[in-house]
């Protein structure tokens, strides 16, 4: 998981990431905390490692999940605990029978 950034190391001018970007990134991983990258003192760019844009999306897709969960039960059928098991079960005992 990432860390909170620290303003006075993270958030460098495009210039400085240019000229020490390999040091600038190496230290991003000994961190484990993102780089924002400035340019005319806005922030335009942020340099993750792989693994931390793995886990966003990672996260996105669980978001996106859990809120069609939501929106299902508020438009569809929804099943009891008990109802989804025994769906579970009769669904693996089809899956037996057709492979036996």
């Amino acid at each position: 998981m990432s860390r909170k950034i620290n303003v006075a190391e993270d958030i460098i001018p495009i210039a400085k990431f240019k000229t020490h970007a390999s040091q600038m990134i190496r230290r991003m991983h000994e961190t484990r905390r993102p780089l924002v990258i400035t340019q005319n003192g806005e922030a335009t760019a942020v340099v993750l490692t792989p693994d931390e844009f793995e886990d966003l999306g990672y996260k996105e897709f669980v978001r996106a999940k859990i809120q069609a969960g939501i929106d299902s039960e508020k438009t569809g059928p929804c099943m009891t605990t008990e109802e989804m098991r025994a769906h579970l079960r009769s669904r693996r005992q089809q899956r037996k029978d057709d492979a036996g």
